[in-house]
């Protein structure tokens, strides 16, 4: 077995490390939840249950995509690719949508097809076991929910945050099959796979989100309003800057472009603008670690 060198370890991103280390702890929970699942579904008879093995699969492979995104989209700038390679990272959340997508599409059907062959009464009754697997399913995917999404704000990963929604639809889905099995036992077992449905629809909503985010990405979308008011009261508090003129920003991945041009006083020297135009960039480029390059353009002022 080839060794992984001390040197190689240390030469890999900070964010890089961290996706790793939060996707492997989360590969071996959703293993353990799926065979848990399905022991529970196949001998509590539940079709609810079965649906949210499925779906945690899923997410063991939804994982594996967003490390081998970390791995591209953490590549250096090139000659080929001198913006940088952080659109990958976003066409994975897009992959990761619409692998979400299909896994809710399949819970669905089972449901709508357990329905359509079976009368209420020849529907099985889920047995009462199954409810302590579904809250203990909630319990783990809530807490794996809550671990993958403060990595993904403090590296401000979008692949991670689609991840760590994989967590939270499973979460989401096993209250369905709790809800589900619950009304099952007590005597309705058409609750079972109308759970099922139920949970599909929660699972198109959430890769609908992903996938939003990952386009808006793509094709150079603004940032939020905040991030730009941000911008704005830094160029305010520049007691040089006579007037902003104009302010664009475009998402870039997980990062942000700005550009910006400013009046400054037409009598203001060149070496003088541009020890402005430096301190001002770099006092955005800081404010905000998103903001990959900031791009400031000074025009003279008209009087």
């Amino acid at each position: 077995m080839k060794k992984i060198s001390l040197k190689s370890m240390q030469n890999k991103t900070v964010s890089e490390k961290i996706i790793y280390q939060v996707s492997l702890i989360t590969v071996i929970g959703n293993l353990a939840l799926t065979i848990v699942k399905l022991f529970a579904g196949f001998l509590g008879k539940s079709i609810a249950m079965i649906s949210d093995a499925v779906h945690s699969e899923s997410d063991v492979l939804s994982t594996f995509a967003v490390m081998i995104g970390a791995k591209f989209s953490n590549k250096k700038a090139d000659k080929e690719h001198p913006y940088g390679h952080e659109k990958i990272e976003s066409v994975t959340s897009i992959i990761l949508a619409v692998m979400l997508f299909a896994s809710g599409i399949s819970i669905g059907f089972c449901g709508i097809n357990e329905i359509l062959k079976s009368q209420i009464d020849s529907i099985s009754h889920p047995s009462a076991i199954v409810i302590w697997f579904a809250v203990l399913s909630i319990i783990v995917k809530e807490i794996m929910y809550r671990y993958t999404k403060s990595a993904a704000s403090k590296i401000n990963s979008s692949s991670l945050e689609a991840d760590a929604w994989h967590h939270r639809s499973d979460a989401l889905s096993s209250v369905g099959s709790l809800i589900g099995v619950t009304g099952a036992v007590l005597g309705f077992p058409i609750l079972d796979p109308i759970a099922s449905i139920a949970i599909c629809l929660i699972i198109i909503k959430v890769s609908y989100n992903i996938a939003k985010t990952g386009f808006n990405q793509i094709i150079d979308t603004a940032a939020s309003p905040e991030i730009e008011t941000e911008i704005i009261d830094i160029i305010k508090n520049q007691s040089d800057i006579l007037k902003l003129d104009s302010l664009k920003t475009r998402q870039f991945g997980n990062r942000i472009y700005v550009d910006i041009e400013v009046q400054i006083d037409k009598n203001t020297s060149f070496q003088d603008v541009h020890a402005l135009i430096h301190q001002l960039r770099l006092k955005i480029e800081k404010h905000n670690p998103s903001i990959k390059h900031c791009m400031i353009h000074a025009n003279p002022s008209k009087k």
